[in-house]
């Protein structure tokens, strides 16, 4: 089932975000994030944009939150996603789940632009962007460094 974050799932989360720190590219975190860290970062979402998860059996396998895109006061009306899936359960339309119903959130508080920044290459990302209309409109080159290597990002963006 999908429902709203709450505080004590922050262990679990921070063990999904955390393998992914550990063992790829696709955040450019490159330390694993303590508890307290994750939790002040969960508090701030919370504040500001929806927060979901998915749980089967209490076993969080999933979540997906809105985030401030650039600070400046002109851009409130546009948001950046994320969704991380727990490791190896992709290919289960987990993330498929949690993006639908982050977007049916995101466009209900009246956003006007939704925000993918996807490091690549990643192909699974970008399908799960482009199935919902995403469509790519920057690619930056070599902007991170992470494992010995640079590392492109592109952004794709949903306006509602």
């Amino acid at each position: 089932m999908i429902r709203l974050v709450t505080i004590k799932d922050a262990p679990q989360l921070l063990n999904i975000y955390n393998y992914y720190v550990l063992n790829t590219i696709l955040t450019f975190d490159i330390e694993p994030l303590s508890l307290s860290a994750f939790k002040v970062k969960m508090t701030d979402i919370l504040s500001h944009y929806p927060f979901i998860v998915f749980e089967e059996d209490h076993d969080i396998l999933g979540y997906a939150y809105g985030s401030k895109w650039r600070p400046k006061p002109a851009y409130k009306k546009t948001v950046e996603t994320t969704v991380y899936v727990k490791h190896g359960l992709h290919g289960k339309q987990i993330g498929t789940k949690l993006y639908a119903k982050l977007l049916e959130l995101l466009e209900q508080e009246q956003y006007h632009s939704a925000l993918g920044a996807l490091t690549l290459p990643n192909d699974a990302s970008v399908n799960l962007h482009e199935k919902f209309g995403f469509k790519k409109v920057a690619h930056f080159k070599e902007v991170g460094y992470k494992f010995d290597i640079w590392l492109d990002v592109g952004f794709w963006q949903l306006q509602f």
